[in-house]
């Protein structure tokens, strides 16, 4: 006797992932996604808005979540909202993390023969996890985007620079030049310039906020120029070549390690793989030792071992440079 109840939990755990960006496409429209030929921020110009309006929103939605790190649940999930930008208020991404509880449990229900009380938990797992795992996606994605353009956004401040223009218009260009995410984080530091925000202190606000080194740099390189002097475009060229150096170098570390990775997730999930097959072919195969005194508390060290086992294998191949 064959049973389909894992394939439909994985089934309803996909589907909630999928509401949430369904929901988030539907909110925002085509103006989030990272490959409209136009910045957000300079669509949002077009359409009339004013350049102030534009700044004090834009700036509102990457500094929300983490001035809401204070809420219930939400805490483990500020940081990487904040890092991915995500437009929805914490309060919003809340209400979509029950919602999307609501729809696990009644896909539980319908689906499924567990009892009230395991669906409500099963249910409110999917919905948190589901949007943990979508934001996490979109910060990592976010995040590699910023990697690969910012050697570029620097080499076009160095052209800039050179035929006479002063930083902060530099920072204008970079900003209309080239795409999002990094276009709108730059046209918020130019915005914030034109304002009276010194561009320093915007870039090294912008550098703590992604969490990312070679941002720090730019924004150490550019506050020892304004304080100490020397030529910028010398130092912002010899920064990109540095940035380029890196960023092969972290490429090159990750094909010499993939095998190991792959390795690693293999061995992870292989005990998860092989009790889904276990219960898909033969679902009456623990019935002769489940009602055992040890079976729960065995199944709980079973769980804890593998959960160790994936964070050793991910520590394992998770090489620093």
């Amino acid at each position: 006797m064959l049973t389909a109840a894992p394939i439909i939990y994985g089934m309803i755990f996909l589907g909630v992932v999928a509401l949430v960006n369904g929901v988030y496409l539907v909110a925002f429209g085509k103006s989030i996604s990272f490959s409209n030929k136009v910045n957000r921020r300079l669509e949002m110009l077009e359409k009339g808005e004013r350049r102030e309006d534009v700044l004090a929103k834009l700036r509102k939605e990457m500094d929300q979540h983490m001035e809401s790190r204070s809420l219930p649940i939400y805490s483990m999930l500020a940081d990487k909202a904040n890092k991915a930008a995500i437009a929805f208020t914490p309060q919003q991404l809340l209400m979509i993390m029950a919602g999307a509880s609501v729809f696990a449990f009644v896909g539980l229900t319908i689906g499924t023969e567990t009892g009230p009380a395991v669906r409500a938990v099963v249910a409110v797992v999917m919905g948190v996890g589901g949007v943990f795992m979508w934001v996490s996606h979109k910060a990592k994605k976010r995040l590699a985007m910023i990697e690969e353009q910012l050697p570029d956004a620097v080499e076009l401040m160095v052209r800039s620079l050179r035929v006479g223009h002063p930083f902060s218009s530099a920072i204008t260009i970079v900003s209309k030049e080239i795409k999002d995410p990094l276009a709108t984080e730059f046209g918020i530091i130019a915005d914030e310039s034109a304002y009276g925000r010194d561009i320093g202190e915007a870039l090294k606000h912008m550098a703590e906020r992604l969490d990312m080194q070679d941002m720090r740099f730019l924004a150490v390189a550019v506050a020892i120029q304004q304080q100490a002097g020397g030529n910028l475009a010398e130092i912002l060229e010899g920064l990109a070549k540095v940035i380029r150096a890196r960023f092969r170098l972290f490429r090159r570390v990750k094909a010499i390690t993939a095998e190991a990775q792959w390795s690693g997730k293999f061995l992870s999930s292989f005990p998860l793989l092989a009790l889904l097959f276990i219960q898909v072919t033969k679902p009456d195969y623990y019935d002769g030792v489940k009602d055992h005194e040890y079976f729960i508390p065995g199944c709980l060290v079973v769980a804890v071992m593998l959960a160790l086992n994936m964070l050793v294998m991910r520590w394992l191949v998770d090489i620093k440079v």
